[in-house]
């Protein structure tokens, strides 16, 4: 019985595990009803239905709609699209009802919103902040982001030659990270930014400090990078994930846009590890931050939502086996600052 589920499972960002999770098989019953092995119940449809976010009719064809009942039993093509009918009608309100599985993990803060909500709202709390980004970011961690940029590029070893892709990298400071320290001048890195206002003051930092050679600044989605496939030696993605509505989406396009053999690095907020200091860092965050926010960028809102956003992120290892999820290999972290944030490392196997 041919059907979608493959194509939509690797659309979705998720391995066959994952998937099973979330309908309640195993890996190899995943498998099988890929290769259309398996004949599919009705309950079991509903489930990939919801999980996988799709139309029953796109997942699986009106036929293979029919076809899920008891294997032996025949149904004529009338049935079959009658039944077909019934299961889009018996899905779609269930997903008008709540949020799809892929809609519960889009928190704005505090707030659970939808993906594409979530992604309007971010932009605008950065249009706002654009020209006091590294201020927003030198408060959030008392400078020391620019040391942990730092050991990003150092991790990331960048080479004459290589072609990155720096995501939701406006300002430019892992680009021109990268470019410093590959030497030869053979290196190209796109910045991609889904928020022009980001990329303007980027642009603007770049040329008064003399880089004019070296980066493309491009507008676009984490979720659909506007990138050939296989065509970069490098994703490398701070403090940005956090704010993408799909996180596994965003995952998927990384692999998608690495060549065979590319490296993938993450730097990002995370779980405070050591003992005693997650209490005086939930303290400067929920208490400090905000007022300093109003005060010195005149939005408080902005910061408000910068902390809510670390505390809904996923820790180190749920983060590492989402990047794993969406088939890239290799997977590690460091810890940086105890926790206080940490850099994910993966690969395109």
């Amino acid at each position: 019985m041919h059907n979608n589920i493959r194509h939509w499972r690797r659309a979705r960002g998720l391995s066959q595990e994952a998937l099973g999770r979330m309908v309640g098989l195993s890996k190899p019953t995943i498998s099988k009803l890929e290769r259309g092995d398996l004949h599919l119940r009705d309950v079991t449809i509903a489930k990939l239905v919801d999980a996988l976010d799709v139309a029953a009719g796109e997942l699986l064809g009106d036929f293979a709609v029919g076809e899920a009942r008891a294997p032996g039993r025949s149904e004529p093509a009338s049935e079959r699209s009658e039944r077909a009918t019934e299961q889009r009608a018996e899905t779609a309100p269930r997903r008008e009802r709540r949020p799809s599985r892929f809609a519960e993990p889009a928190h704005f803060g505090f707030r659970t919103v939808d993906a594409a909500e979530k992604s309007r709202l971010v932009r605008d709390v950065f249009a706002r902040v654009a020209s006091r980004y590294d201020l927003m970011n030198d408060l959030m961690s008392g400078g020391v982001h620019r040391l942990w940029k730092s050991d990003m590029v150092a991790w990331l070893r960048p080479r004459d030659g290589m072609r990155c892709v720096d995501v939701a990298g406006g300002t430019g400071d892992i680009a021109t990270r990268i470019l410093a320290r590959a030497a030869g001048g053979g290196t190209r890195v796109v910045v991609c930014d889904a928020n022009e206002a980001m990329l303007q003051v980027g642009r603007d930092r770049a040329f008064d400090a003399g880089v004019c050679a070296g980066i493309d600044w491009l507008c676009g989605d984490a979720e659909a990078l506007p990138l050939a496939d296989a065509s970069m030696d490098a994703y490398t993605i701070a403090f940005g994930i956090r704010n993408v509505g799909r996180i596994g989406r965003a995952l998927a396009e990384a692999r998608r846009v690495l060549r065979p053999g590319g490296r993938f690095l993450c730097l990002e907020f995370s779980r405070v590890s050591v003992p005693g200091l997650a209490q005086l860092y939930d303290a400067y965050s929920f208490n400090v931050l905000p007022a300093l926010g109003a005060v010195v960028a005149g939005d408080r809102a902005a910061y408000q939502y910068l902390v809510e956003s670390i505390r809904r992120f996923p820790d180190q290892e749920s983060f590492a086996g989402m990047i794993a999820a969406a088939g890239l290999g290799n997977v590690g972290f460091r810890n940086l600052s105890g926790g206080i944030a940490a850099l994910h490392s993966a690969w395109r196997i």
